[in-house]
């Protein structure tokens, strides 16, 4: 029991780092960058209140459980934004092999049987094949949208991002999972692109 604990707390304590991550992304209010850790919590809320978004079959719980650890890999690799030149090259071998490597530390600092499970969802996460993980993902999409959208254009402006490259790098991925919330979000982001 002790050294069930201690496994833990110590990957607790760990995650507390996710909190020091920063990401390219703004608060809505455009005052200063926001965390990995606030970026997580916030998407476990867009799974809670956007669930009548999801396909038939999501279970939101599994959702909101894999959108808490979806970035914690973000402690050693830090963020990647999808519009920068790194971000673009995110599918790439070597940022798969670094996130794994993290994943790998991290979860391993768990007890075995914790450190299967949400090892598990995160991969699940990753490959974004399951009605859950597709929903997930759409989540992680849209939630940086809505910051640009509130900001005044947020990295979009960083990183002269066009409508177009939106629709492909972002819009598409929304669209698998959370279509009806895409065609909403398209709509919304169209106008700051004119």
């Amino acid at each position: 029991m002790t050294e069930r604990l201690e496994s833990q707390f110590a990957f607790l304590n760990e995650a507390d780092r996710l909190k020091s991550v920063l990401r390219a992304t703004t608060l809505v209010d455009g005052s200063r960058s926001e965390n990995s850790g606030e970026h997580s919590w916030h998407l476990a809320l867009y799974a809670l209140v956007l669930a009548d978004q999801a396909g038939p079959g999501v279970s939101i719980d599994r959702v909101i459980r894999m959108l808490l650890l979806h970035d914690l890999v973000e402690i050693d690799v830090g963020d990647v934004p999808i519009h920068s030149q790194n971000g673009l090259a995110h599918a790439s071998l070597e940022t798969q092999t670094a996130e794994a490597k993290a994943a790998d530390r991290i979860f391993g600092i768990l007890p075995n049987d914790l450190r299967d499970d949400l090892r598990a969802l995160w991969e699940e996460f990753e490959a974004a094949e399951t009605p859950d993980a597709r929903f997930a993902k759409s989540l992680d999409r849209v939630q940086p949208v809505m910051a640009n959208l509130m900001s005044g254009g947020g990295t979009w402006t960083t990183y002269n991002v066009t409508y177009d490259q939106l629709e492909s790098r972002v819009g598409v991925k929304i669209a698998k999972g959370a279509p009806a919330l895409w065609d909403w979000v398209k709509e919304k982001a169209r106008p700051w692109f004119a």
